[in-house]
């Protein structure tokens, strides 16, 4: 595999497109959005520009695919940030151009169902970025918590590399988005357990690849995006849950079946991140919450331990659907190093 490209980065004062590849949440969840869009320009000094399909519930493929090939083809847009992820991404890859991508690079920001057009850069040699979606971290009540802030910034604005920093606490516990009180104060959170270390005793470095794993699944069930397992020999994989609460069973199947089609042995080092433990359809107590992630964390080590027994992991790792939430380079370099228990990704 050639080495990918880093697209160039926005600097204070640029234009960055806000995109909904996904669901249209925007249109009908305002508060979180607006907040969201302040912080861009206040915080970051950013100018948000607004497609078609950002605020609009129900947009067809075709129109989010146009609006994707916009942002990228404008020089005056720097980077594209989602606004929120979904369920259906899938259906707008098969219109996307891929010349046109891989002629406009931009940095996007996204994850959850952007999981699908961050595969389909990785496919074009193009480097993305797991994570920093507008409702959600940029939208997050209170303030932004200061981990993701700092890893947002840095991934926005500089090259090199950063050192993840494991969360002293965190929150899954959230108030509805319809209700203007539940801005008017930051999430609750609890301490967080360290990372997990296994098989800790080497250091792996390779481009990243992975993302939400039950995204993945539906790419793999599609056979779309995917290269052939040999091609990801060397990567380091991440992957991470989302507010659905998948089962330690569902885990471990989709896992199995990863490693039947021969793709878990080829990653030397996993990052499974710290599982979103709380929905409002779940809305487990926090022993419930902690029994769920011991469930999806022995769900990991029992697949890797049937399929890639020699790859090393660290589990709870803060990514994905997560608060502080770190922003992980979508097949950039990443640097596992279990002897010193430090992960660092270059941005």
């Amino acid at each position: 595999m050639t080495a990918a490209i880093y697209p160039a980065k926005p600097l204070p004062g640029d234009r960055v497109a806000i995109l909904s590849p996904s669901s249209g949440l925007p249109g009908i969840l305002p508060l979180p959005y607006e907040l969201g869009l302040r912080r861009l320009r206040d915080d970051f000094g950013l100018e948000p520009v607004e497609y078609p399909c950002t605020r609009k519930m129900g947009s067809t493929p075709q129109e989010r695919a146009a609006d994707i090939h916009a942002a990228f083809a404008d020089p005056t847009i720097k980077a594209v940030i989602a606004s929120i992820g979904g369920d259906d991404q899938i259906t707008v890859l098969p219109h996307l151009d891929r010349e046109l991508l891989r002629a406009h690079p931009k940095p996007f920001f996204g994850y959850s169902d952007n999981t699908n057009l961050l595969v389909f850069l990785d496919r074009l040699g193009i480097v993305g970025y797991h994570g920093g979606s507008v409702m959600v971290e940029l939208g997050r009540p209170g303030s932004l918590h200061p981990l993701t802030a700092e890893s947002l910034r840095a991934a926005l604005f500089t090259r090199g590399e950063y050192e993840l920093t494991p969360a002293k606490d965190t929150g899954s516990i959230g108030g509805r988005w319809e209700d203007p009180r539940t801005f008017e104060r930051e999430p609750d959170t609890l301490p967080a357990d360290a990372w997990i270390w296994h098989h800790a005793d080497r250091v792996v470095e390779g481009a990243s690849w992975g993302g939400n794993l039950e995204i993945l699944s539906w790419l793999l069930m599609a056979d779309r995006e995917i290269r052939p397992a040999e091609e990801y020999a060397g990567r380091v994989l991440f992957l991470e849950t989302s507010e659905e609460l998948p089962s330690g069973d569902e885990v471990y199947r989709i896992l199995r079946n990863m490693g039947e089609r021969g793709l878990l042995r080829q990653f030397p080092a996993l990052l499974m991140a710290r599982a979103k433990n709380w929905s409002f359809e779940q809305p487990l107590e926090t022993a419930a919450g902690e029994a769920y992630r011991a469930g999806q964390r022995a769900a990991v080590l029992r697949a890797l331990s049937e399929y890639a027994p020699d790859t090393m992991a660290v589990l709870d790792v803060d990514f994905g659907h997560t608060c502080p939430q770190l922003i992980i380079p979508y097949g950039g370099q990443v640097r596992v190093d279990g002897p010193a228990r430090r992960i660092v990704v270059t941005y």
